[in-house]
Protein backbone atom coordinates (compact mmCIF):
# COMPACT_ATOMS: atom_id res chain seq x y z
CA UNK A 1 0.00 0.00 0.00
CA UNK A 2 1.25 3.49 -0.89
CA UNK A 3 1.20 6.15 1.83
CA UNK A 4 1.74 9.87 1.69
CA UNK A 5 5.14 10.65 3.21
CA UNK A 6 4.69 10.45 7.01
CA UNK A 7 1.15 9.06 6.57
CA UNK A 8 -0.73 12.32 7.31
CA UNK A 9 -1.99 14.42 4.39
CA UNK A 10 -0.16 17.68 3.70
CA UNK A 11 -2.99 19.93 4.89
CA UNK A 12 -3.04 18.16 8.25
CA UNK A 13 0.73 18.48 8.63
CA UNK A 14 0.58 22.18 7.79
CA UNK A 15 -2.15 22.74 10.37
CA UNK A 16 -0.20 20.94 13.08
CA UNK A 17 3.00 22.84 12.22
CA UNK A 18 1.11 26.14 12.51
CA UNK A 19 -0.16 25.10 15.93
CA UNK A 20 3.38 24.11 16.96
CA UNK A 21 4.65 27.56 15.97
CA UNK A 22 1.90 29.19 18.05
CA UNK A 23 2.76 26.92 21.00
CA UNK A 24 6.42 27.92 20.73
CA UNK A 25 5.44 31.60 20.66
CA UNK A 26 3.39 31.21 23.88
CA UNK A 27 5.45 28.81 26.06
CA UNK A 28 3.39 26.52 28.27
CA UNK A 29 0.04 27.53 26.75
CA UNK A 30 -2.16 24.71 25.42
CA UNK A 31 -3.10 25.13 21.75
CA UNK A 32 -6.12 23.14 20.43
CA UNK A 33 -5.65 21.24 17.18
CA UNK A 34 -7.66 18.89 14.98
CA UNK A 35 -6.37 15.53 16.18
CA UNK A 36 -6.57 12.97 13.36
CA UNK A 37 -7.31 9.26 13.35
CA UNK A 38 -4.28 7.01 13.23
CA UNK A 39 -3.89 3.23 13.04
CA UNK A 40 -3.35 3.26 16.80
CA UNK A 41 -5.82 3.93 19.59
CA UNK A 42 -5.94 7.36 21.21
CA UNK A 43 -4.25 7.17 24.55
CA UNK A 44 -1.30 5.25 23.11
CA UNK A 45 0.72 8.26 22.01
CA UNK A 46 -1.22 9.65 19.03
CA UNK A 47 -0.54 13.27 20.02
CA UNK A 48 3.20 12.75 20.02
CA UNK A 49 3.04 10.67 16.84
CA UNK A 50 1.12 13.39 14.98
CA UNK A 51 3.73 15.98 15.95
CA UNK A 52 6.52 13.63 14.86
CA UNK A 53 4.85 12.87 11.52
CA UNK A 54 4.21 16.57 10.88
CA UNK A 55 7.77 17.81 11.39
CA UNK A 56 9.87 14.82 10.33
CA UNK A 57 11.95 15.15 7.17
CA UNK A 58 13.73 12.66 4.96
CA UNK A 59 17.10 13.52 6.51
CA UNK A 60 15.93 13.18 10.12
CA UNK A 61 17.00 10.35 12.41
CA UNK A 62 14.34 9.16 14.86
CA UNK A 63 14.67 7.65 18.32
CA UNK A 64 11.60 6.44 20.28
CA UNK A 65 11.68 5.62 23.98
CA UNK A 66 9.11 4.44 26.49
CA UNK A 67 10.02 5.31 30.10
CA UNK A 68 13.64 5.49 28.98
CA UNK A 69 13.68 2.14 27.18
CA UNK A 70 14.26 1.67 23.45
CA UNK A 71 12.92 -1.88 23.56
CA UNK A 72 9.42 -1.62 25.04
CA UNK A 73 6.35 -2.63 23.00
CA UNK A 74 5.16 0.98 22.68
CA UNK A 75 8.53 2.30 21.52
CA UNK A 76 9.26 -0.53 19.08
CA UNK A 77 5.87 -0.40 17.38
CA UNK A 78 5.81 3.38 17.01
CA UNK A 79 9.29 3.22 15.53
CA UNK A 80 8.22 0.51 13.05
CA UNK A 81 5.16 2.54 12.03
CA UNK A 82 7.17 5.71 11.37
CA UNK A 83 9.81 3.71 9.48
CA UNK A 84 7.12 2.20 7.26
CA UNK A 85 5.52 5.52 6.30
CA UNK A 86 8.72 7.58 5.96
CA UNK A 87 11.59 5.15 5.25
CA UNK A 88 13.82 7.35 7.43
CA UNK A 89 16.68 6.13 9.60
CA UNK A 90 16.01 5.19 13.23
CA UNK A 91 18.45 4.81 16.09
CA UNK A 92 18.79 3.96 19.76
CA UNK A 93 21.63 6.46 20.23
CA UNK A 94 20.40 9.66 21.90
CA UNK A 95 23.18 11.79 20.39
CA UNK A 96 22.64 10.50 16.84
CA UNK A 97 18.91 11.31 16.80
CA UNK A 98 17.51 14.60 15.52
CA UNK A 99 13.98 13.80 16.70
CA UNK A 100 13.26 11.88 19.90
CA UNK A 101 9.73 10.79 20.75
CA UNK A 102 9.29 9.88 24.39
CA UNK A 103 6.79 8.49 26.82
CA UNK A 104 7.38 9.49 30.45
CA UNK A 105 11.14 10.23 30.43
CA UNK A 106 13.76 12.74 29.35
CA UNK A 107 17.04 11.10 28.29
CA UNK A 108 19.93 11.30 30.74
CA UNK A 109 22.30 12.59 28.07
CA UNK A 110 22.34 16.35 27.53
CA UNK A 111 20.40 17.28 24.38
CA UNK A 112 21.70 19.74 21.78
CA UNK A 113 19.98 22.78 20.27
CA UNK A 114 19.49 20.93 16.96
CA UNK A 115 17.43 18.18 18.62
CA UNK A 116 13.69 18.08 19.33
CA UNK A 117 12.15 16.04 22.15
CA UNK A 118 8.49 15.15 21.54
CA UNK A 119 6.37 14.02 24.48
CA UNK A 120 3.36 11.70 24.38
CA UNK A 121 0.90 13.34 26.79
CA UNK A 122 -2.13 11.50 28.25
CA UNK A 123 -3.54 14.47 30.21
CA UNK A 124 -2.31 17.98 29.31
CA UNK A 125 -4.37 19.94 31.86
CA UNK A 126 -2.42 20.43 35.13
CA UNK A 127 -5.45 21.95 36.87
CA UNK A 128 -7.62 18.87 36.39
CA UNK A 129 -6.73 17.59 39.87
CA UNK A 130 -8.45 20.64 41.38
CA UNK A 131 -11.06 21.62 38.76
CA UNK A 132 -13.11 19.23 36.58
CA UNK A 133 -14.65 21.94 34.36
CA UNK A 134 -12.80 22.63 31.11
CA UNK A 135 -14.36 26.08 30.86
CA UNK A 136 -13.20 26.95 34.36
CA UNK A 137 -9.62 25.73 33.81
CA UNK A 138 -9.39 27.85 30.66
CA UNK A 139 -10.55 30.89 32.64
CA UNK A 140 -7.99 30.16 35.35
CA UNK A 141 -5.17 29.98 32.81
CA UNK A 142 -6.33 33.17 31.07
CA UNK A 143 -6.44 35.10 34.33
CA UNK A 144 -3.37 33.46 35.84
CA UNK A 145 -5.59 32.37 38.74
CA UNK A 146 -3.63 29.50 40.24
CA UNK A 147 -4.52 30.01 43.90
CA UNK A 148 -6.40 26.70 44.02
CA UNK A 149 -3.26 24.83 42.94
CA UNK A 150 -1.21 26.42 45.71
CA UNK A 151 -3.96 25.56 48.17
CA UNK A 152 -3.95 21.93 46.97
CA UNK A 153 -0.20 21.69 47.54
CA UNK A 154 -0.51 23.28 50.97
CA UNK A 155 -3.23 20.77 51.97
CA UNK A 156 -1.06 17.81 50.95
CA UNK A 157 1.79 19.17 53.09
CA UNK A 158 -0.50 19.63 56.09
CA UNK A 159 -1.99 16.15 55.69
CA UNK A 160 1.02 14.09 54.62
CA UNK A 161 4.02 16.29 55.52
CA UNK A 162 4.96 15.99 51.85
CA UNK A 163 3.81 17.13 48.40
CA UNK A 164 2.36 13.86 47.15
CA UNK A 165 2.49 14.61 43.42
CA UNK A 166 4.98 12.22 41.84
CA UNK A 167 4.90 12.14 38.04
CA UNK A 168 3.44 15.12 36.12
CA UNK A 169 4.66 17.55 38.77
CA UNK A 170 3.26 20.97 37.69
CA UNK A 171 5.72 23.62 36.55
CA UNK A 172 5.54 27.36 35.94
CA UNK A 173 6.71 28.25 32.43
CA UNK A 174 8.17 31.65 31.63
CA UNK A 175 6.66 32.99 34.89
CA UNK A 176 3.21 32.78 33.31
CA UNK A 177 1.50 29.41 32.70
CA UNK A 178 1.30 26.40 34.98
CA UNK A 179 1.94 23.40 32.75
CA UNK A 180 1.88 19.62 32.98
CA UNK A 181 5.28 18.25 31.89
CA UNK A 182 3.63 14.88 31.05
CA UNK A 183 4.08 11.94 33.47
CA UNK A 184 7.85 12.31 33.70
CA UNK A 185 9.35 11.65 37.15
CA UNK A 186 10.34 14.58 39.32
CA UNK A 187 13.94 13.63 38.56
CA UNK A 188 13.49 15.01 35.03
CA UNK A 189 11.84 18.32 35.96
CA UNK A 190 15.12 20.32 36.34
CA UNK A 191 16.08 19.30 32.78
CA UNK A 192 13.24 21.47 31.42
CA UNK A 193 14.75 24.71 32.69
CA UNK A 194 16.86 26.68 30.17
CA UNK A 195 17.40 23.59 28.03
CA UNK A 196 19.26 23.80 24.73
CA UNK A 197 16.68 21.72 22.85
CA UNK A 198 13.05 22.30 21.89
CA UNK A 199 10.40 20.39 23.87
CA UNK A 200 7.06 19.67 22.15
CA UNK A 201 4.06 18.09 23.88
CA UNK A 202 1.15 16.41 22.08
CA UNK A 203 -2.10 15.07 23.56
CA UNK A 204 -4.10 13.30 20.82
CA UNK A 205 -7.13 12.35 22.88
CA UNK A 206 -7.38 15.83 24.47
CA UNK A 207 -6.44 17.54 21.18
CA UNK A 208 -3.81 19.85 22.66
CA UNK A 209 -0.28 20.89 21.68
CA UNK A 210 2.09 22.93 23.83
CA UNK A 211 5.80 23.65 23.90
CA UNK A 212 8.85 24.80 25.84
CA UNK A 213 11.27 26.63 23.52
CA UNK A 214 15.02 26.52 24.14
CA UNK A 215 16.40 28.67 26.97
CA UNK A 216 13.01 29.16 28.62
CA UNK A 217 12.66 29.49 32.39
CA UNK A 218 10.77 26.51 33.82
CA UNK A 219 10.38 26.10 37.57
CA UNK A 220 8.52 23.51 39.66
CA UNK A 221 5.92 25.18 41.84
CA UNK A 222 7.08 25.20 45.44
CA UNK A 223 6.94 27.17 48.67
CA UNK A 224 9.78 29.24 50.10
CA UNK A 225 9.88 27.04 53.19
CA UNK A 226 8.99 23.77 51.44
CA UNK A 227 11.13 23.22 48.39
CA UNK A 228 10.64 20.88 45.46
CA UNK A 229 12.88 17.82 45.57
CA UNK A 230 13.59 14.93 43.23
CA UNK A 231 13.47 11.21 44.00
CA UNK A 232 16.07 9.81 46.40
CA UNK A 233 17.71 6.54 45.34
CA UNK A 234 19.61 6.20 48.62
CA UNK A 235 23.04 6.05 46.96
CA UNK A 236 22.07 2.98 44.91
CA UNK A 237 23.83 2.20 41.64
CA UNK A 238 22.85 0.51 38.39
CA UNK A 239 23.45 -3.23 38.59
CA UNK A 240 24.61 -3.29 34.95
CA UNK A 241 26.85 -0.25 34.47
CA UNK A 242 27.46 0.97 38.02
CA UNK A 243 26.08 4.47 37.37
CA UNK A 244 24.66 6.62 40.13
CA UNK A 245 23.10 10.09 40.14
CA UNK A 246 20.69 9.04 37.39
CA UNK A 247 17.08 7.82 37.44
CA UNK A 248 16.95 4.12 38.37
CA UNK A 249 14.28 1.46 38.10
CA UNK A 250 13.84 -0.91 41.01
CA UNK A 251 13.21 -4.51 39.95
CA UNK A 252 13.35 -8.02 41.41
CA UNK A 253 16.04 -10.26 39.94
CA UNK A 254 14.33 -13.40 38.63
CA UNK A 255 17.27 -15.65 39.46
CA UNK A 256 18.09 -14.48 42.98
CA UNK A 257 14.79 -12.92 44.03
CA UNK A 258 16.73 -9.92 45.33
CA UNK A 259 15.97 -6.26 44.71
CA UNK A 260 18.29 -4.62 42.18
CA UNK A 261 18.49 -1.26 40.41
CA UNK A 262 18.85 -0.64 36.68
CA UNK A 263 19.19 2.49 34.54
CA UNK A 264 15.86 3.66 33.18
CA UNK A 265 17.68 5.06 30.13
CA UNK A 266 18.86 1.98 28.21
CA UNK A 267 20.95 3.98 25.70
CA UNK A 268 22.85 5.69 28.53
CA UNK A 269 23.45 2.37 30.29
CA UNK A 270 24.82 0.77 27.13
CA UNK A 271 27.24 3.64 26.49
CA UNK A 272 28.55 3.59 30.05
CA UNK A 273 29.17 -0.16 29.86
CA UNK A 274 31.09 0.42 26.61
CA UNK A 275 33.25 3.00 28.36
CA UNK A 276 31.85 6.10 26.69
CA UNK A 277 32.21 9.59 28.16
CA UNK A 278 28.73 11.10 28.52
CA UNK A 279 27.58 14.62 29.34
CA UNK A 280 24.36 14.44 31.34
CA UNK A 281 21.61 16.88 32.22
CA UNK A 282 22.31 16.45 35.94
Amino acid sequence: MNYNFAFLDENTKREIRRKILKAIAIPGHQIPFGSRELPIARGWGTGGIQITLSIIGKDDILKVIDQGSDDSVNAVNIKKFVEKVTNIKTTTDTQEATLIQTRHRIPEEKLRNDQVLIFQVPLPEPLRIIEPSERETRRMHAEGDYSSMWLYLYETIVKYKEITIGASYPVLVNKRYIMSPSPIPRWDIPKLNNADCLYLFGAGREKRIYAIPPYTEVNPIEFEDFKFRVEDFENNKCNECGSSNIFLNEIIDEETGKRIWLCSDTSYCKKVKEGGKIETNS
